[in-house]
């Protein structure tokens, strides 16, 4: 066998090796773009079912690696969103409640408080719930978890609601514009949430 012919086989062995790998990067690179995409998608459609689905999709696409297209993930998340915001809301009230003297707006932002601090646990409990569900559960376990979920984040949203409620006899000030802008964006958080832990529950 010839230096010359070794030569050629080595070069040859190498340019196909090199063709064959490159081929299996950019597959494996193209799969994993359309099962991110799909993930992505998965979460817009899903959505689409709430009253806020851009900023559904907005906080949530973020997990689409976590939550592939697991509508049972999808829903933990959500709740897990909505207490962090739920909780960011009731920190910036507690500091409001604090060095504000005015007693029509200091009494609306302390009733305000104490219902987002109810609403924060009750969130924090839906997630409880979220996170011990398995997926090797019969249906009817899953559905009777989750019916505690309904229940807390529908009295979460409550809570959140008569917390803005309380503001509407206080005079319009930055206090007021404050609590309220705070209080009903985390509403929708909590509102969004729960569309999809219903949406999870009815497709069990």
């Amino acid at each position: 066998m010839t230096p010359r012919f070794l030569l050629s086989l080595l070069f040859f062995t190498f340019t196909f090796t090199f063709s064959h790998l490159t081929a299996t990067a950019t597959a494996t690179a193209n799969a994993t773009a359309v099962d991110g995409t799909g993930d992505t998608d998965f979460i817009r459609a899903s959505c689409n079912a709430t009253l806020y689905p851009d900023l559904c999709f907005s906080s949530l696409s973020g997990f689409a690696g976590a939550v592939q297209r697991s509508p049972a993930s999808l829903a933990r998340v959500a709740v897990a969103v909505a207490l962090s915001k739920a909780h960011g809301a009731a920190a910036y009230l507690s500091h409001q409640t604090a060095g504000d003297e005015d007693s029509g707006a200091g009494a609306a932002l302390r009733d305000c408080f104490a219902n987002l601090e109810d609403a924060v646990d009750e969130i924090r409990g839906s997630l409880r719930q979220m996170r011990r569900l398995r997926p090797d559960a019969d249906s009817g376990s899953i559905r009777f978890g989750l019916s505690n979920v309904l229940t807390w984040m529908s009295a979460a949203l409550t809570d959140e609601e008569t917390c803005t409620d309380g503001f509407e006899d206080v005079a319009e000030g930055p206090v007021k514009t404050n609590a309220c802008d705070r209080v009903t964006r985390v509403k929708k958080f909590t509102s969004n949430a729960l569309a999809l832990v219903n949406g999870f529950a009815n497709n069990l």
